[in-house]
């Protein structure tokens, strides 16, 4: 993670990191709240069409093609050896576009990948700049090498050796409600941990903790990466199951609690 003061004097050096805004809702309204106003320098990507595949059997988010990766990272500016940060709307309710981002860039094999703590909510909040200027990034040359960060299927899901961490809200979790996809419920000896539970009311990180090995899932796999990214800034390693409930209910046969 990278506060906004750490990341306020990054932008204004010599060798800024390269920015990237992802904001992201399921109204997938995010490019418009980039054009409203973004950090100096940020280039949007779009979480859908960028930094996941497209929606099938493999859910809503599943992980993307490599090749396919690589080129949306290049042409977003990514370069190999240097820095990156990412961010997204912040505020106490993450919707982990940000972590998403974060994961799926660190699985591809870059290291350096950092998320600006608060979002754009705290950059705001602290009355630092921001601009409706899109900027054009030189062509990057970063390479995509899978493999960077541990993932579930729905074996490691279901190993009840495993915890597996439920980040959606109570209600989705006890199947009350289920707004997104066709079937309500969780996976049978999954631990509730809502992903509004790992920030404060000014949306900064807060320490969690897990029995490892653990893993996290949500609806697609968006959310449930900011449940890896707290467990992450505290020295745990955990696991995302990529496909999520959008992939576990594509099988009848899988059990639904």
């Amino acid at each position: 993670m990278l506060n906004v003061a750490a990341l306020a004097e990054l932008v204004r050096s010599a060798q800024p990191p390269t920015l990237l805004d992802v904001r992201w809702t399921l109204a997938k309204d995010g490019r418009v709240a980039y054009a409203a106003g973004h950090l100096p320098g940020a280039v949007f990507a779009d979480l859908d069409e960028d930094l996941c595949g497209p929606p099938g059997a493999g859910g809503r988010h599943p992980l993307p093609d490599p090749a396919a990766l690589e080129a949306a990272l290049r042409r977003l500016g990514v370069r190999a050896e240097h820095p990156v940060v990412v961010y997204d709307a912040g505020g106490s309710n993450p919707t982990g576009a940000a972590a998403r981002a974060w994961w799926t860039l660190r699985w591809a094999g870059l290291r350096d990948v950092r998320v600006l703590d608060g979002g754009y909510a705290a950059w705001t909040r602290d009355g630092l700049p921001v601009t409706t200027e899109i900027p054009e990034p030189d062509e990057g040359d970063v390479k995509v090498t899978p493999g960077g960060m541990p993932v579930w299927t729905e074996v490691e899901a279901s190993d009840s050796r495993n915890t597996l961490l439920d980040a959606r809200v109570a209600k989705r979790f006890r199947g009350e409600i289920e707004p997104v996809d066709a079937v309500a419920g969780h996976i049978p000896g999954a631990i509730n941990l809502p992903a509004a539970e790992t920030v404060d009311e000014n949306g900064l990180l807060k320490r969690i903790e897990a029995t490892e090995p653990a893993g996290a899932y949500c609806g697609s796999g968006v959310t449930a990466a900011q449940l890896v990214l707290a467990l992450y800034e505290q020295g745990q390693d955990a696991a995302l199951y990529v496909g999520s409930w959008s992939h576990w209910i594509t099988d009848p046969k899988r059990a639904i609690a």
